[in-house]
This record gives structure tokens, C-alpha cells and sequence, in this order.
């Protein structure tokens, strides 16, 4: 009887393959039937490999897949099954010889003998009753379940688990049954199965729980696994940045122990959330207003006929446009300074892209007027009219630089607008969150400008009147080239140049097409959320009122002219 249970137990290392190898273990029931005997008796329990990862107590869910190779692993596994069963074979036989046929029955398998409930250590999962070999569960004693086999001690035990019922001997976990049965598997099996539908965050909470690591799933598994746990935390880091981008709310509490805090935060409302009140709508039109109005006046400064020119010949857009400027610029400051005085957070408002494209915005009418004045006290003295004048053309060519700068500054008004648009921040946030895309196609464009300039420039500069003097005045024509505009101002001559030219073209068709399904991908995911978020936000502002339901009400009453009637006794 000994030999025919040695026998069944040793495996070959060529069924130890073919095992380890199929997608699908054989099914097993674990449930009790209507007798309270566990079912599936007639099936053997498997052996798994051992385990020697640290058990992780502290809710990590970070994991380090080692890529090993699937050959090498499987002899080395079934030569470590050998070897075990090997040393179980001779540990039966000893205590065959010096022990009780009880001692017999609990080194091995209870599935291999009268199946005795009592070497079989029940587990209550959910609700649901699952029946593993001691042997088994000790075989992963980093496990929960294998220290829970292995422990001697009750009260390290009854740690291990939620609750026990001493009368029927069963520890009772109040955990996920139906990701438990992958767990419950893989000590049958030795292989962690995964499937598409279980969410990887509540998987890796579950396995993390019970002492299983990732590694012990299959290559095609982890695979799949690890690429939709990234697709994941990639979503939720969206979710959290876009949330960001659309919190102007602030907490309540930051107001109250600050000096006139009602008061500020009635302007911070006023100033941050359109949708608060009818005033706060005003505001946000008032200033997209005073905006475009801004802009259309620095485009009209521009335009000859609306200048006029001093007695130095010098044209400018004053007086006409002065007026409107400084209007603009008046209102723009006063929106500045209520945001900056109601701000809870002075040190979130000066991190804050759009808060400083405002003080932008407003920062060259304030330096130039500064200059000007600096200016006209440097003027004073006794000197005669002519000497000044003569002194002021001098200063042209100085002041006027940096006047210009400071005139240029003032494109940067039409970004005031991202503070009122969805889809100038959907698009600032794209850009953000594509830097990497973004940046390698800046290093193509680069590499292929260097490239290609220095080519073009070998075979053209000996070409007499020709524009490719030297490689930096070659960049110019790479760029244009690469970005398929082609201006046509300088072009090579030469058989071989034009070749280049070809190449350089192409090259820019396959690297301008690259890049655009993504940014465009994800410029229209991230539009679709921002405007979900922002319709949530007034939703929320306006006390989520039902107006699907006041508008169905409305029409009802249109159509019967009266309010309903009842008659006497059937109210």
C-alpha cells in the first residue's frame, strides 16, 4: 500500500512539463455540498513550486518582474519537484518505520488516503468554503495561508485572519471570493492566473493581502496585466492634473481665520467663479471684453493712417488709441489687485501660469511710462528748446528699443482669454502632458536641419551667386524644407543638391505626420473631460436643479391651458 503511494505521488519531470505548460488547470471543486463533506475528493491536490519572496505588510504595490527564460525555469523547477519529492519519499518511509500510521497520514496529502478532514485546513472566504492540504499551503509559507498552515501558535493564527469558529475549525477572511479563486488556484497549480476582466488595482490589494507576488504569473499574462495597470495609473494622474486645472475653488476654512474673510471671499468668488452668481458671469464678460478690446487697439496702432507723426518725423498711435489703451490696461490692473488681496493662498497665486500672464499683460504700460518719466527729468536744466530736441533724436535709438520690447509684450493679452476658454487650457494641458512627444519631435527637426544643411552646403557653396554661403545660412532653407512650405527665396541647383532637397522633403512628411494623431487624440479626450468637469461645476454651483423636469412641467401646462382639476371626493 506504501509503494502504490509513493508511487502516485512521484512525478516525472516530463509530466511536471506538460503540466506546468497548459493554459487551464483542471477544475476542482471546493464548495460543500448538501452532506457538509467537501466535494471533489476523488481529485488529487497538486503540488506548487516553493516560494521565496518577503511577505509585504505594508500595502506596497510596487512589484519587480525579473524576465527569465521559460526553458530554463521549467527544468529548473522540475528538478526542484524531484529533489522534494524525493526527500518526502524518505522522510514517509523513516517515520513508516519508527511512527503510527497517523503520523503516516499527516506528512502526506490528506487526497492520498481516507481523506481526513482534519489535515485539511478550511478557509470561509467571502462566504464561501475552499479545503487546502497543510502540505500544501506549507509548501508557500511566505504566504497568509501558509504561515497560517505552519504557525503552531493559536493567536498568531487567529492574527492572520478575521475571525474563527473553533467548533468546525474554520478561519474566516472577509476578502473578494471570486479573486480568491485565482489565489486558491495558484496553490494548486503554482501559477497565478490573471484575466481581463479583474481590476488591476483590487487584484494587486488582493494578492498583496494573502502574499502572492506578480512574478508567478505567466509571461502572457503579466504582460497583459502590466500594460492595462499603466493605461490606469496613466488615467487616474490625468484625472488628478485635470481636476487641478479646473479647482478654483478654495477651501472655505482658509477664509475664516483671515482678516475681513467674508468679505474676501466674496470677491474671490466674484473674481474665480463665473457661474457663483449673475455678477461673477458680468465680470468674466467684462473682462473677455476689455481683452479683445485691448488687442484690436494694438492692431489698429499699427495701421499708418491712424497715427500721426511729432516734429521729429516720427510716427506713433497716439493720440487716438492712447485713451483705449490705458482703459484696458486700468481694468486690467483692478482685476489683478482684487484677485491678489482676496487670495487665500498668496503662494499658489504666484505659481499660477495665468496669474502671471495677467501682471504680464499689465507690466509694459507701467515700465514705459516709468522710462518716459526718467526721461523727461534727465530733459531739465536750461537749455534751449533746439538743444533738446536735438538731445531727444539722440535718445531714439536707445528708448526706442526698448520701448519696442515692451510694445511687444503686449501680444501676450490674448492668452488673458485661457482664463475664460476650455479649449486654450485643453490645449495648454495637452502640450504639458506631451512634453516628451513634443520634445522628441523638436530633436528630429534639429537633427534633420543639421543634416541636411550640412549636405546641401557641400554640394552647393561652390556654385557661383549661390545663397549657401555657409552651413548656418543653409538652416534657413532646412527648416523651410523640412516643414514643407518651401518659400522658394533659395533653392540648390545642383543635380545632387536637388536629391537632398528630395530626401529632406520626405523626411519632413513622415516626421510632421507622426505626432498629429497623438496630439490630437488626446487634445480631444482632454477637451471632452474638462467640459464634463466644468458642466459638474455648475451643476454643483446652481444646487443641481432639474430642469429637464421644470421644463417638462412648463410644457405640460401650455398644452392644458388650466390647472388640473379633481373631482369632489378624489383628491
Amino acid at each position: 500500500m506504501t509503494n502504490l503511494l509513493l508511487e502516485g505521488m512521484y512525478t516525472s519531470r516530463q509530466e511536471m512539463l506538460h503540466y506546468r505548460q497548459r493554459t487551464r488547470a483542471p477544475p476542482l471543486s471546493f464548495f460543500r455540498d448538501g452532506s457538509g463533506r467537501p466535494r471533489g475528493d476523488e481529485d488529487r491536490f497538486r503540488f506548487g513550486r516553493e516560494s521565496s519572496f518577503q511577505w509585504n505588510s505594508e500595502n506596497n504595490f510596487i512589484y519587480y518582474i525579473e524576465d527569465e527564460d521559460d526553458d530554463l525555469e521549467e527544468l529548473k523547477w522540475a528538478e526542484k519537484e524531484e529533489k522534494r519529492l524525493d526527500g518526502w519519499k524518505k522522510q514517509f518511509i523513516a517515520t513508516r518505520d519508527h511512527g503510527s500510521e497517523d503520523e503516516d497520514t499527516h506528512l502526506l496529502s490528506p487526497s492520498f488516503f481516507g481523506k481526513s478532514r482534519s489535515n485539511l485546513l478550511h478557509i470561509n472566504v467571502g462566504g464561501t468554503s475552499y479545503y487546502i492540504s497543510y502540505i500544501v499551503a506549507a509548501s508557500y509559507p511566505k504566504t497568509r495561508i501558509g504561515r497560517l498552515a505552519t504557525y503552531t501558535d493559536r493567536q498568531r493564527k487567529l492574527d492572520l485572519c478575521d475571525d474563527y469558529n473553533p467548533v468546525e475549525d474554520v478561519y474566516f477572511f472577509d476578502r473578494d471570493p471570486a479573486i480568491f479563486h485565482h489565489i486558491y488556484n495558484f496553490y494548486r497549480t503554482g501559477v497565478l492566473w490573471v484575466r481581463d476582466e479583474l481590476c488591476p488595482r483590487s487584484f494587486l490589494e488582493e494578492i498583496n493581502y494573502w502574499g502572492v507576488r506578480v512574478k508567478h504569473t505567466p509571461r502572457c499574462c503579466r504582460i497583459s496585466f502590466e500594460e492595462r495597470q499603466d493605461e490606469l495609473n496613466e488615467q487616474l494622474k490625468v484625472q488628478r492634473e485635470l481636476r487641478a486645472e479646473m479647482e478654483t475653488e478654495e477651501n472655505e476654512e482658509l477664509f475664516r481665520g483671515m482678516l475681513y474673510g467674508p468679505l474676501r471671499r466674496h470677491i474671490w468668488n466674484l473674481m474665480e467663479k463665473p457661474f457663483s452668481s449673475v455678477t461673477a458671469k458680468g465680470m468674466a464678460v467684462a473682462s473677455s471684453f476689455f481683452v479683445l478690446i485691448s488687442v484690436v487697439a494694438m492692431t489698429l496702432n499699427t495701421v499708418e493712417d491712424m497715427q500721426y507723426r511729432n516734429s521729429f518725423g516720427v510716427a506713433n498711435g497716439r493720440p487716438y488709441l492712447e485713451h483705449v489703451e490705458t482703459l484696458c490696461i486700468a481694468f486690467f490692473t483692478l482685476e489683478y489687485v482684487l484677485r491678489i488681496i482676496s487670495t487665500p493662498d498668496i503662494q499658489r497665486f504666484v505659481r499660477s501660469v495665468l496669474n502671471a500672464v495677467d501682471l504680464i499683460a499689465i507690466l509694459p504700460l507701467y515700465l514705459q511710462m516709468l522710462i518716459e518719466t526718467l526721461s523727461e527729468e534727465n530733459d531739465g536744466g536750461k537749455r534751449s528748446s533746439h538743444e533738446q530736441e536735438i538731445e531727444a533724436v539722440g535718445r531714439v535709438g536707445k528708448v526706442g528699443q526698448v520701448l519696442r520690447i515692451m510694445r511687444l509684450m503686449r501680444i501676450f493679452r490674448i492668452l488673458k482669454l485661457a482664463r475664460h476658454s476650455t479649449g486654450l487650457r485643453a490645449f495648454g494641458f495637452t502640450l504639458r502632458q506631451c512634453y516628451q512627444q513634443v520634445g522628441c519631435l523638436l530633436l528630429f527637426i534639429a537633427m534633420g536641419i543639421f543634416s541636411f544643411s550640412a549636405m546641401v552646403y557641400t554640394v552647393e557653396h561652390d556654385v557661383s551667386g549661390t545663397n549657401f554661403t555657409s552651413i548656418p545660412h543653409a538652416w534657413w532653407w532646412a527648416a523651410v524644407s523640412i516643414s514643407t512650405v518651401g518659400y522658394g527665396d533659395t533653392y540648390p541647383e545642383t543635380h545632387l543638391g536637388r536629391l537632398f532637397a528630395f530626401l529632406c522633403i520626405a523626411f519632413g512628411i513622415i516626421l510632421n505626420g507622426m505626432p498629429i494623431s497623438i496630439l490630437y487624440n488626446k487634445f480631444s479626450d482632454y477637451y471632452s473631460k474638462l467640459k464634463s468637469y466644468e458642466y459638474t461645476t455648475v451643476r454643483k454651483k446652481r444646487g443641481k436643479v432639474n430642469f429637464t423636469g421644470r421644463a417638462m412641467k412648463k410644457v405640460s401646462e401650455c398644452y392644458t391651458g388650466v390647472p388640473t382639476q379633481y373631482l369632489p371626493g378624489h383628491h
